[in-house]
C-alpha cells in the first residue's frame, strides 16, 4: 500500500460537527505515532496507541471483547516497526488512524480486528495462515481480501478484469470494501505532498469509482468528506471560495437557522413530542451546489434541521406537527420511510417556510420569509444514514429480532439491493469490457425511482428507465419472453420512461421461443437489462435469417398478477409429422382465409394467407411450400389497424372496446400522431374466428375511428 504522508498542502475540509463527537479531540497522529514507536504495553493491557480506537468501539458496542483488537495492534506494529510513511511518521499510525475511521462509524470488532492488519501480509512477513492461525478464518478472508484490492489499478488500461475482481469480493462480504473506503479517506487525508499530478490522479479515481460505491453502500460519512478532498484537489478555486462563505456566515451577528431551530423545538415541545433539532451543515461540496443552483446564499442554506425521534410513527407526528404550525413547501417532501433508497437510506425531508418581520442585516431590506430544508428520522436510521452498511454489524453473526422479516428469514442487511444487483452483473456480462462499461454507467447514475408491481411489490430503478429495465429488473433473463406493458392501467410500449411511482404491469409471454428485440438496447438503461440483452444476441449472432415478419409473438391473457397464459395456435394443420405450427405475425390468417405455410427452421412451419406479400419472397428464397388447412379449432390470432382522428383517451376506449368482446391483447403499438390522425397496431387472441366481423366492428364504433382493417405487412426487398 503507498504510504502518502501527512501535512496537507491544502487545507482540509470543514467538516460538519455531526461527523465527529463533540467530547472527542482530533487525533494526533503524531502523538501515536510516538506511541506505536514504544511498542505494546504490558501482555494483558490494551496498549495507549489504540486507546482512542477503544473509546470509539465502546461507544457503539459496550459489551464488545477487545482482546482480538490487542492482539491485532500487537502483531501489526512489530510487524511494521521500522517503515516510514513519506511524512516521515511511524506507518503504524495508518492502520490505527484507518482503524478509528471505522470505529467511529460503529464498525463490530472484526472489522476492526481485520483493519489494523490490513496492510500486514502486503507490506510485512506476516502471511495469511498466520492471520488464520491467530486470528480465525473470517478475519484472514477480511485481509486477503483488502490485500487483492490493493493490487487493482483504477486508472489502467486492464482495469475491468481487476476491478471486476475486486467487486467480486466486496460482495462476498462488505466489510472488504468498508476497510479500503476508510482506507482511502486516511490516504486523501494525507495526500498533500505528493505531487500535483499523483494528487488529481487519484482524487478523480476516489471521485468516479470510490465516491459512488460509498454512496451505494449508504455510507454517507465517509462519501461527503471524500467528496470534500476531492474538490480541495480538483477545483481549489471553488473551494476557496466555497470555505470563505462558509467564513462569511459564521461571522454574522444573527443565526436564522438557529432561530428557525429554536422556533420546531417549541412546538414539538407544545405538541409532547420527545424530539431532538440539530443544526446539520452542510459540507463544502454540498454547500457549492446549493449556490450555483440559488445564486446569492442565505443564512438558512448553510445547513439543514436534523429531527431525531425515538419510532417510526414519530416521525410522522413531526412531519404533521411542522407542516400544521408552518408553511410547508409540498414540492420539496420526500418519504424515503416508506420508500427507502437503494442504499438503505431512511428519513422524511420536508421544507417550511418561516415569516421574518426583521431586516436582512447584509442587504437592508426587509425578509418576506426563509425556507427551512428539515430531515427527520429515527436515531437508528440516522445511524444507519450515515454509516450505511458498517453500522449493520456482522453479516455472520447470528440474526437479531430486527433481522428477521415476517416470515422469520434473515434479512441480510450488508447486501443492499445495488450490490444484490451487481453481483448478477458480473456473472452475466459475456467479458469484462462489457461489465466494466455498464457499471461506470450505473456509477453516474446520482437518482433512483421506485416503481410498484400490481401485487404491491416494488422495483428499485435509475432515473430515466424504461420498461425493458422493469422487466429484466423482474424476471431477468425470463424477460426476453416480455411481450409489453400496462403503466398505470394503460397499455405502454417496452420504451416508455417511467416516472417515480408508476404502477407497471408486464405482460409476458409463454413461448419458449420468445427472443428480445436488439432495438430494446436503445432503451435499456440498466446494466440487468443491457448484460442479459448482449448475452443473447452474442449467442444469437444471425438472429435475421429469420425475415422479421415470420417472427410471430407468443398470444398472451394477462392474468391479475401480471402473468400470461399460454397461447392455443394449432388450429392449422399440415401434413408434416413433429412440425410445429405458427401463423405469421405479417399477415396473421384466421378461418376461414386461404393459406399456405413453407418450412422453416427447427421443424417449424409457417402459415401465410395466400395473398402475403411474405409468400412471394419465401417462394423466391427456395423456401419449401407446405400444404395447410384449418383445423376443428376455432381460437385463433390476428392483428388489426385501426386508423383514428387522435383525442385523448383514445387509446384507453379503444382497449375497452376489445376487452368488452372478450379478445385477449397480445401487443399494442401507437404511432406518433401525424397530421392529426393516429395509427394503432394491435394484435390480438380471438376465442372464435367467426367473431372477428363483431370484434372489427365494435372498434369502429369507438368515437374518433375511422378504420379498422386486417394488418398487411409490405414485401421486403431481396
Amino acid at each position: 500500500m503507498s504510504a502518502e504522508a501527512t501535512n496537507p498542502a491544502t487545507p482540509g475540509p470543514i467538516a460538519p460537527e455531526a461527523h465527529r463527537r463533540r467530547s472527542r479531540p482530533r487525533i494526533d497522529l503524531r502523538r501515536l505515532g510516538r506511541a506505536a514507536l514504544l511498542g505494546s504495553a504490558g501482555r494483558g493491557r490494551l496498549p495507549d496507541a489504540i486507546s482512542h480506537v477503544v473509546e470509539a468501539h465502546r461507544a457503539h458496542h459496550p459489551d464488545a471483547v477487545l482482546e482480538p483488537l490487542r492482539r491485532a495492534y500487537v502483531l501489526a506494529e512489530s510487524s511494521h516497526r521500522g517503515q516510514m510513511r513519506k511524512s516521515g511518521e511511524p506507518y503504524i499510525t495508518h492502520p490505527l488512524a484507518v482503524t478509528l475511521i471505522l470505529a467511529e462509524l460503529g464498525a463490530e470488532t472484526t472489522t476492526l480486528t481485520a483493519s489494523l492488519l490490513h496492510d500486514t501480509v502486503e507490506d510485512t512477513e506476516v502471511t495469511l495462515d498466520q492471520v488464520r492461525e491467530e486470528f480465525g478464518e473470517e478475519v484472514r478472508f477480511l485481509v486477503d481480501g483488502v490485500t487483492k484490492l490493493e493490487k487493482v489499478d483504477y486508472g489502467a488500461a486492464a482495469e475491468p478484469e481487476t476491478f471486476r475482481k475486486m467487486l467480486v469480493a466486496t460482495g462476498n462480504d462488505v466489510r472488504v470494501m468498508s476497510i479500503k473506503l476508510a482506507d482511502r479517506l486516511h490516504n486523501m487525508r494525507t495526500l498533500g505532498v505528493m505531487r500535483p499530478e499523483k494528487q488529481a490522479r487519484i482524487a478523480k479515481v476516489t471521485r468516479d469509482v470510490l465516491i459512488p460505491l460509498a454512496e451505494r453502500l449508504g455510507v454517507q460519512a465517509l462519501k461527503t468528506e471524500l467528496e470534500d478532498l476531492v474538490f480541495a484537489i480538483l477545483h481549489p478555486e471553488e473551494y476557496k471560495r466555497t470555505r470563505e462563505l462558509i467564513v462569511e456566515n459564521a461571522a454574522r451577528a444573527d443565526d436564522p437557522l438557529a432561530e428557525i431551530a429554536e422556533k420546531v423545538r417549541t412546538i414539538l415541545r407544545e405538541a409532547g413530542l420527545q424530539a431532538e433539532v440539530l443544526i446539520r451543515p452542510r459540507h463544502l461540496v454540498s454547500l457549492h451546489r446549493t449556490s450555483r443552483k440559488r445564486g446569492r446564499l442565505r443564512g438558512v442554506d448553510f445547513g439543514r434541521l436534523l429531527v431525531l425521534v425515538n419510532e417510526d410513527a414519530d416521525c410522522y407526528g413531526v412531519l404533521g406537527e411542522l407542516h400544521t404550525c408552518l408553511t410547508p413547501v409540498v414540492s420539496e417532501f420526500k418519504d424515503f420511510i416508506a420508500v427507502p433508497k437503494f442504499n438503505l437510506y431512511q428519513s422524511l425531508h420536508t421544507a417550511v417556510s418561516v415569516p421574518q418581520a426583521r431586516t436582512d442585516s447584509s442587504e437592508g431590506t426587509p425578509t418576506a420569509g426563509q425556507v427551512a430544508e428539515v430531515l427527520i428520522r429515527t436515531h437508528q436510521m440516522h445511524k444507519v444514514a450515515e454509516a450505511g452498511v458498517i453500522a449493520l454489524g456482522n453479516p455472520y453473526a447470528p440474526p437479531s429480532e430486527e433481522q428477521l422479516d415476517s416470515d422469520g428469514e434473515r434479512v441480510d442487511p450488508t447486501r443492499p439491493g445495488w450490490l444484490s444487483r451487481l453481483l448478477d452483473w458480473q456473472e452475466a456480462a459475456p467479458d469484462p469490457d462489457t461489465f466494466w462499461s455498464t457499471l461506470r454507467e450505473d456509477l453516474a447514475q446520482d437518482r433512483e425511482i421506485t416503481v410498484l408491481r400490481p401485487d404491491g411489490g416494488t422495483i428499485g430503478l435509475p432515473a430515466g428507465a424504461s420498461c425493458v429495465d422493469a422487466a429484466y429488473a423482474q424476471y431477468g433473463e425470463d424477460a426476453h419472453a416480455c411481450m409489453g406493458a400496462r403503466v398505470n392501467g394503460r397499455l405502454a410500449t417496452l420504451s416508455t420512461v417511467l416516472r417515480d411511482g408508476d404502477t407497471v404491469q408486464l405482460l409476458m409471454g409463454q413461448d419458449a421461443s420468445s427472443e428480445p428485440s436488439r432495438e430494446w438496447l436503445e432503451h435499456a438503461r440498466t446494466p440487468a437489462a443491457r448484460i442479459a440483452i448482449q448475452r443473447w444476441l452474442a449467442t444469437h449472432p444471425s438472429p435475421g435469417d429469420t425475415p422479421e415478419a415470420e417472427i410471430s409473438a407468443a398470444p398472451l391473457r394477462p392474468t391479475a398478477d401480471g402473468s400470461a397464459a399460454p397461447p392455443s395456435d394449432a388450429n392449422a394443420v399440415v401434413d408434416e409429422p413433429g412440425a410445429t405450427v405458427r401463423l405469421a405475425g405479417c399477415c396473421t390468417p384466421v378461418p376461414p382465409d386461404e393459406v399456405t405455410g413453407f418450412a422453416v427452421r427447427g421443424g417449424v412451419v409457417t402459415v401465410h394467407r395466400v395473398e402475403c406479400a411474405v409468400v412471394a419472397r419465401m417462394k423466391d428464397a427456395g423456401r419449401r411450400e407446405v400444404d395447410v388447412r384449418w383445423g376443428d379449432t376455432t381460437e385463433c390470432r390476428v392483428t388489426l389497424v385501426a386508423e383514428s382522428f387522435g383525442r385523448p383517451h383514445l387509446l384507453a376506449d379503444l382497449t375497452e372496446a376489445i376487452a368488452l368482446e372478450g379478445v385477449a391483447i397480445v401487443s399494442a403499438t401507437v404511432e406518433p400522431p401525424s397530421q392529426q390522425r393516429v395509427r394503432h397496431t394491435y394484435t390480438l387472441q380471438l376465442p372464435d374466428a367467426a367473431h372477428l366481423p363483431a370484434l372489427m366492428r365494435a372498434m369502429r364504433n369507438v368515437p374518433g375511428v375511422y378504420d379498422v382493417g386486417r394488418a398487411q405487412h409490405r414485401a421486403m426487398t431481396p
